[in-house]
């Protein structure tokens, strides 16, 4: 009896050892993809890819891509409009697969290269070449969000229930310090490309490049780390839309898990559109300057790592879901708060980017590790590929109303004030979802709290 029992605990230590490992490879994969999204698409890839349109334009300034007339301002804004259209088509194909064969690190380490070379290859991005930064946006973008809903996935097999959400708030943070880290040595390169005797384009073009490098670097250690699991079941493939179709028809015979994800793709559609709009709430209607707006970027991505480490630990002490809703309540202060900013005045834009900053990584960190509980048994990546279609493909009603918005009042005060409805409806919908019988009915353990 005393042997069994000490080799019983020999092997649950093995086993809680072999699970920190695989814990601590997950969380590299944040810090090795986060850098694209800050330095590429947040602050570089914008500017720069519309100003090699621009010099590819004709005398009436549109660029005409397999012969479609497009205005040269519009065409970054296509392309990722066009990268999403293809991530919608690829996610559901390949979280099936991945589901169907059990072999989910093969897939992840496929989509997280494809992603890294196609983002080292904007190097190459100069004179007029938009087409072929339109076509590296594309790849790059949809394989991003194909590698991260695989490495979401990853999230309810690496964690037991009481421990998700540290795990999941650790991964945010390393991801939000990567970006960081990287986006200060970016600014350096970029502000000073003279001392290093470098044009403002290949300055950009190096951060780019760099950014995909660091991608493909630091995911190796994931990739060496992460375990592929059994297949719990078997299924035929089906096409792109099919199985869309199908991951939807069985979310259906679990409406809680469908009704938390409406509560999500409502409140964090005003995230979004938080993040995009805020750079323009700042330059239009507060009057100020780019390094302003660099700086807030950089302050928001330092405080993110303490604010999804800090709610995560607040969720240890009173549950997720009240954390979450917690935060959407901090969410409506900031918009308030936004809303009476003075113009000219960046110190007060600094705290507004500073509330930001600490509730942005907890938000995102807890939804994920809480719908890790609703995702039945065997069907990961499928479940969060419609997850990740709600976080990237989704996120157009918050844009739109802020345009609206300011469309009919000419006042972006008014348009950032608007999106207090997401948060206030994204509130109710998530105070609703009865979470311990959601978790029940997927088929999965309810923590003690939750």
């Amino acid at each position: 009896m005393g042997s069994d029992t000490v080799r019983t605990g020999a092997e649950d230590a093995d086993e809680s050892a072999a699970r920190r490992r695989e814990q601590r490879g997950w969380y590299v994969y944040d810090w090795a993809c986060s850098v694209y999204s800050t330095s590429v698409l947040t602050v570089f890839l914008g500017p720069y890819l519309t100003s090699v349109a621009e010099s590819a334009a004709d005398t009436d300034g549109f660029v005409h891509p397999l012969g479609v007339p497009v205005r040269a301002g519009s065409f970054f804004a296509y392309a990722v409009s066009l990268s999403v259209i293809v991530a919608i088509v690829a996610m559901p194909l390949v979280g099936a697969a991945a589901d169907r064969t059990g072999r989910k690190k093969p897939l992840l380490a496929a989509a997280a290269y494809v992603g890294a070379a196609a983002t080292a290859g904007m190097f190459f991005l100069s004179g007029d070449r938009y087409l072929l930064g339109g076509a590296l946006l594309i790849v790059a973008n949809a394989a991003q969000s194909v590698a991260m809903m695989l490495y979401n996935s990853y999230l309810p097999q690496i964690a037991p229930p009481e421990e998700r959400d540290a795990v999941s708030s650790r991964g945010w943070a390393f991801g939000y310090a990567a970006g960081a880290l990287v986006l200060v040595v970016n600014l350096v390169l970029y502000l000073a490309h003279d001392s290093f005797g470098l044009t403002e384009g290949e300055a950009v073009r190096i951060c780019l490049a760099s950014a995909g490098l660091w991608w493909g670097a630091f995911a190796v250690i994931p990739l060496r780390r992460l375990r592929d699991r059994p297949a719990a079941r078997s299924a035929p493939s089906l096409s792109g839309r099919r199985q869309l179709l199908a991951t939807l028809r069985d979310m259906r015979r679990h409406p809680l898990t469908l009704a938390f994800l409406l509560a999500y793709l409502v409140y964090n559609d005003g995230i979004q559109t938080v993040i995009t709009q805020a750079s323009v709430y700042g330059s239009k209607e507060l009057g100020l300057g780019q390094s302003t707006l660099i700086g807030a970027v950089l302050l928001v991505q330092v405080l993110a790592v303490a604010g999804a480490l800090l709610l995560g630990r607040l969720a240890r002490r009173y549950g997720a879901q009240r954390t979450v809703l917690g935060s959407l309540v901090a969410w409506i202060v900031i918009l308030a708060a936004g809303y009476f900013l003075p113009a000219g005045a960046p110190v007060w834009f600094f705290v507004l980017a500073a509330g930001i900053g600490l509730v942005l990584g907890g938000s995102q960190a807890l939804s994920r590790s809480l719908f890790s509980h609703l995702v039945p048994p065997g069907k990961e990546a499928e479940y969060f590929s419609a997850y990740e279609l709600s976080d990237r493909g989704m996120s157009w009603l918050g844009p739109l109303l802020f345009g609206l918005t300011y469309q009919l009042t000419g006042s972006y005060r008014d348009a950032i004030i608007s999106l207090v409805a997401f948060f206030v409806l994204g509130f109710l919908l998530l105070a609703r979802v009865p979470l311990r019988r959601a978790i029940g009915d997927a088929g999965n353990p309810v923590p003690e709290r939750i």
